[in-house]
């Protein structure tokens, strides 16, 4: 039998929806997740649940990032050739008031995965970098030549970090690593840290919502399909390059207050919105250029947020259980 993918992040919402495509497609995947507490684990664990349901093809492993021991345990038990390394410790705001935890997952941890990789035998090394490297930069399109070396917050510092360890390691040993970039990816089964299932919960519940910059945030909004679908070509298509970094983003930009719009026709509820100055960390506008992604990865986002924020609607409202649990959550903090 083929050796599986290695898939770590496999309890957040990116890294389990690569799982499933993978399933589906008919691969064998080992999941790696802490599960940890960052937001309730009871999303986690459901999505969990459904990535068990696809059968003996998915197995699961709940360890740290930073345990060394366990990792090389599964590379050793498991042996795989492809590894698509997904987990971080995501959020900018967060990494403000816990900076500790951006050092132990996303360098330290990451530094485990590079070593469990260089040893291993792991012939690809795909993992999520993110827009945030960008920093404040006005030179859109966002290409992935531009300078990075001005990161605005502690969670796009460790980023770029990872981009950089992954050249030395290629440079040094021969690892092939692929770096993505992601740009707010958003759809069913999405963080509820995140502004849209944050907007989502408030205006259902008729509560006020903050917009930050006063309303002129801008975003490049990729529907999660169309993510998964340039991650599955990264991890599997031939002909990449030893090193390489690519954009995942829609390539369109869009005013978040029409992303609430969208929101408050899809939900039939009108929001009362609170307009403040934007956040520290926080950019104010993305848009990706997609250019080298789509000749090296035939990546084709196709989803517009006039189609992909009512599915996510549709699916907040199908699952009361996990909202209900996560606005307990938010009015405790």
């Amino acid at each position: 039998m083929d050796t599986p993918i290695l898939v770590t992040g496999t309890a957040g919402f990116i890294g389990f929806s690569v799982a499933c495509r993978l399933l589906d497609e008919g691969h064998r995947v080992v999941g790696y997740d802490s599960v940890n507490d960052y937001y309730p684990v009871a999303v986690k664990r459901a999505r969990l649940d459904e990535l068990a349901r696809r059968g003996d093809a998915y197995i699961n492993v709940e360890a740290d990032l930073c345990d060394l021991a366990a990792m090389r345990e599964v590379f050793d038990n498991q042996q795989p050739r492809q590894v698509c390394h997904l987990a971080a410790q995501a959020g900018v705001p967060f990494s403000m008031r816990d900076p500790l935890s951006y050092q132990r997952s996303n360098l330290e941890g990451f530094i485990n995965i590079l070593e469990c990789c260089r040893h291993g035998g792991v012939g690809r090394l795909v993992y999520a970098s993110s827009s945030s490297v960008y920093g404040d930069s006005t030179e859109f399109p966002l290409s992935e030549s531009l300078r990075v070396d001005r990161p605005i917050s502690l969670y796009a510092a460790t980023k770029k970090a990872n981009e950089l360890m992954a050249h030395s390691y290629t440079h040094l040993y021969g690892l092939q690593t692929i770096g993505l970039r992601f740009f707010t990816v958003y759809g069913p089964w999405g963080r509820p840290d995140m502004a849209l299932w944050i907007f989502a919960e408030k205006i259902s519940n008729g509560e006020p919502i903050s917009v930050f910059n006063n309303g002129r945030l801008k975003r490049d909004f990729t529907y999660i399909d169309d993510t998964v679908a340039g991650v599955v070509n990264a991890v599997l298509i031939p002909g990449l390059e030893p090193y390489e970094i690519f954009n995942l983003g829609k390539s369109q930009v869009e005013k978040v207050v029409d992303m609430i719009k969208l929101i408050e026709a899809s939900l039939g509820c009108e929001a009362t919105i609170e307009y403040l100055p934007a956040q520290p960390g926080d950019v104010k506008e993305t848009w990706s250029d997609i250019s080298s992604a789509a000749a090296r990865l035939d990546y084709k986002p196709q989803t517009l947020i006039s189609e992909g924020i009512p599915r996510f609607c549709e699916w907040y409202n199908q699952h009361p259980e996990l909202a209900a649990i996560v606005t307990d959550w938010r009015r405790q903090q």
